[in-house]
Formats: structure tokens, C-alpha cells, sequence
């Protein structure tokens, strides 16, 4: 997915990272994306710009898409990142430069790596299902990392893990010793919950892990937090379990990871280190050089934003 704001600002990642459990309720912003998709921006945010490697979340819907074309994100290129799709209602077709056609449904992970190049577009298919919900997520890439060769993953099958009243999907990463099957470059969690109404339980969560939770559907108090459908809640570290309490038959996404320590520049759809890095994958992306072509796509693709006249500069995350 896209940041389609057509004036990015430069993001410093990533922030103070909490050396203790805390209770920091975020909300988003609303961005439109396409031509009838509206999402919820979360990260980065005034007050959080990550969650271990996790630096971006966008959460959409529940959208009516009947009469409408639903989502339409034109190819455009990815830089030094992983894009994860995750959706709990509607379909998402996903086609990029490598020649990847794939139709990502609930609860299957579409996961690209960038590395060192990429583009790609999403779009609703015709037709489509009524009601489009999910969130798309992006993962910073370490130093070492940054430059492998772009990927793309399709998981139609995840691991699982379940508890009285709770069903939980193992999206990235690992939770409770069991692991997803998508590729990672640093310690992560991203798990999909799924809450009876009135059941209680406790998450089991690695302490030198920083983690959030983002409310998708229902309501459910997050260790005694209330959490409504678009709000993340920031957790910060040092927690050995997570207490959970479902108000409704709820839904959420744990996100968590060990805090980022290296220093990155984010800015539209690029991560980078330095802002020679960006201007040079803007110009790249703007010659045709680099990023492949998405073929198959009916549009143009998108035109990069002009970059600002302030200087780049990246920041690092201190603990």
C-alpha cells in the first residue's frame, strides 16, 4: 500500500522506546486512499513512531465497496521496507514487478519484502465483495537487510493458538513459541485476536519486546484500557503477560518486537539512512530505472510527491 499524501513528511524513527509497561492510548488521522478508501493512519504518530520494526499501520473499514471501486492504490514503488497485507473482510489483488498476480483474502498474508527495489499495486477485484476491512503494515528493514532481493509471500495457511475464549492467528513472527511462516529480519510478533464476548484471559508476552494493540472490531479492555475499532494502544516493554477482557465479540492486532535500535529516514513509500538515499530512489522512481514495471494494472502509476526543501536527516531510537 501506498502513502498517497502528496506532501510526506519526513519521518524521524523511531522515538524514545518505553523501558517499562505503560498505557499510551494513540488515535489516528484520516487519509484518503484512492478513489473510495478512507484509511486510519497510526503509525508513525505524533506520539509513536514505532513499535519494534513496525513503522507504519494504516486500518480501513468496515467499508460498503457494493457500488463503489473499492480500493485502487496505482503501482508505485517500496524502498528498504516489508509491506504486510492483512485483511479481515473483502479481497485485496496484489500485482508487482516481479510478476506476482495474487489475490489476498481474510486472514492470508500477502507479505513483499522491498529490499532493495520494488513496486506494486493493490486494487479490489471486479467484482468484489461487499464489505472491504483490514489493516495494511509496513516493517523497517535492518541495515543488513535493506538491500536484499524483493520478494513476495503468500501465506494461505497460519499457525494458530487458542485459550478459552480466544483465537488467535500468528500473522508474523511468534507468540508463545509458535512462529509464522513469513520471512523476518528482526525479532517480531504481529498476531490476529479474535474475543469471545465476556471472556477474560492473559497473553503471554516476551518482556524485552515492545508491543501495541490495535483495536479492529468490537470492544475490549486492554489491560483495563477500553479500546474502540481504529485506536492502537502503546504498551511499551517489560510486560511478561498482557490481560485482555472482551466487552463484545472483539478483534485486535498485536504488534510487538524488539525496539529498532539503528537510525532510519522515512519518507513516502522509501525507507532509508540517509537523504542522499531518498533522493536517489525518488529520481530512480521517476526515470523508470530500478523499480521494475507492474504490468497488467489499468492506470498510470503514481507520480512521487516533490521532496521538501529541509533537509532529511534520520534519527535513531533511544532507550
Amino acid at each position: 500500500m501506498s502513502n498517497l499524501d502528496r506532501k510526506p513528511v519526513a519521518t524521524l524513527c523511531g522515538g524514545d522506546a518505553s523501558t517499562g509497561p505503560v498505557r499510551d492510548l494513540l488515535t489516528g488521522r484520516n487519509v484518503r486512499l484512492g478513489e473510495s478508501t478512507e484509511v486510519r493512519r497510526l503509525l508513525p504518530n505524533l506520539g509513536r513512531r514505532m513499535v519494534g520494526a513496525w513503522c507504519f499501520v494504516d486500518h480501513y473499514g468496515p467499508d460498503d465497496i457494493a457500488d463503489e471501486p473499492g480500493m485502487q492504490v496505482p503501482p508505485h514503488p517500496h524502498l528498504g521496507l516489508q509491506t504486510v497485507s492483512w485483511l479481515h473482510e473483502g479481497e485485496v489483488l496484489h500485482r508487482d514487478s516481479l510478476g506476482s498476480l495474487q489475490t489476498v483474502r481474510p486472514r492470508e498474508l500477502g507479505l513483499m519484502t522491498a529490499g532493495r527495489a520494488i513496486s506494486h499495486s493493490e486494487e479490489s477485484p471486479r467484482p468484489h465483495a461487499r464489505l472491504l476491512h483490514g489493516a495494511q503494515l509496513w516493517v523497517a528493514l535492518p541495515d543488513t537487510h535493506r538491500h536484499t532481493t524483493p520478494t513476495f509471500e503468500h501465506h494461505a495457511q497460519l499457525p494458530e493458538i487458542t485459550a478459552p475464549g480466544l483465537h488467535g492467528t500468528v500473522i508474523l513472527g511468534s507468540l508463545d513459541g509458535t512462529t509464522s511462516p513469513g520471512t523476518t529480519y528482526t525479532p517480531l510478533a504481529g498476531v490476529d485476536l479474535t474475543l469471545r464476548q465476556g471472556s477474560s484471559t492473559k497473553l503471554p508476552l516476551e518482556p524485552h519486546f515492545e508491543y501495541a494493540a490495535l483495536a479492529m472490531t468490537g470492544s475490549v479492555d486492554v489491560d483495563g484500557v477500553a479500546l474502540e475499532p481504529g485506536a492502537i494502544l502503546y504498551l511499551g516493554c517489560g510486560r511478561r503477560e498482557l490481560p485482555m477482557l472482551a466487552r463484545t465479540d472483539s478483534s485486535l492486532l498485536l504488534l510487538g518486537g524488539e525496539p529498532f535500535e539503528e537510525e532510519i529516514l522515512m519518507w513516502w513509500n522509501f525507507i532509508g539512512r540517509t537523504e542522499e538515499d531518498i533522493r536517489q530512489a525518488r529520481e530512480d522512481w521517476m526515470n523508470g530505472a530500478r523499480f521494475g514495471e507492474v504490468h497488467g494494472y489499468d492506470g498510470d502509476r503514481l507520480a512521487a510527491p516533490e521532496l521538501p526543501q529541509l533537509p532529511l536527516k534520520p534519527r535513531g531510537r533511544m532507550r
